[in-house]
């Protein structure tokens, strides 16, 4: 992957629109590169109501359902170690794609966290994620756990 698109939905929805194009007017695309999209969507809603699916340009999508917390809440659902070694294998499946599109709604702190751990999982400086936006440690934390980079308290000890 060339690069790492933490996005809001409204955003993702334009990324994604901005590869279509009509029927045999091709040269019309905006953008013409491969993509795997991670849709990260609100469980009090069951999700937004769309998923990203797969076609010329996106190669995979994986749709997930979590809220943006870092502690178990009433009526609000965790990130799960199932959820989070789903990413890491959607990663693994999809390193030949020009982009990982990650997006939850507001594009701030699950998403973030997930883009900085892709960051990361590739060899690269996730930093970027951390400057100016605030990755849900929960998230981030446990990925980075279950992907064997570090123990979870690193997230505090480097930050």
């Amino acid at each position: 992957m060339k690069k790492i698109l933490v996005r809001s939905v409204y955003e993702a929805f334009d990324y994604v629109m901005e590869h279509y194009y009509p029927a045999g007017l091709e040269e019309y695309a905006e953008r013409t590169d491969s993509y795997a999209v991670i849709s990260i969507q609100d469980s009090h809603t069951g999700g937004y109501g769309f998923r990203f699916c797969e076609n010329r340009f996106c190669k995979e999508a994986l749709t997930l359902i979590f809220d943006d917390i870092d502690r178990e809440v009433e009526g609000a659902v965790l990130f799960t170690d199932e959820q989070a070694d789903s990413i890491i294998s959607f990663i693994d499946r999809n390193r030949d794609a020009d982009s990982l599109l990650v997006h939850c709604y507001g594009g701030q702190s699950r998403s973030r966290a997930v883009g900085a751990f892709a960051m990361r999982y590739l060899g690269q400086d996730e930093s970027v994620f951390f400057e100016d936006g605030d990755p849900n440690p929960y998230v981030y934390s446990k990925l980075m756990d279950r992907s064997g980079l570090y123990s979870p308290c690193m997230l505090t000890e480097e930050r």
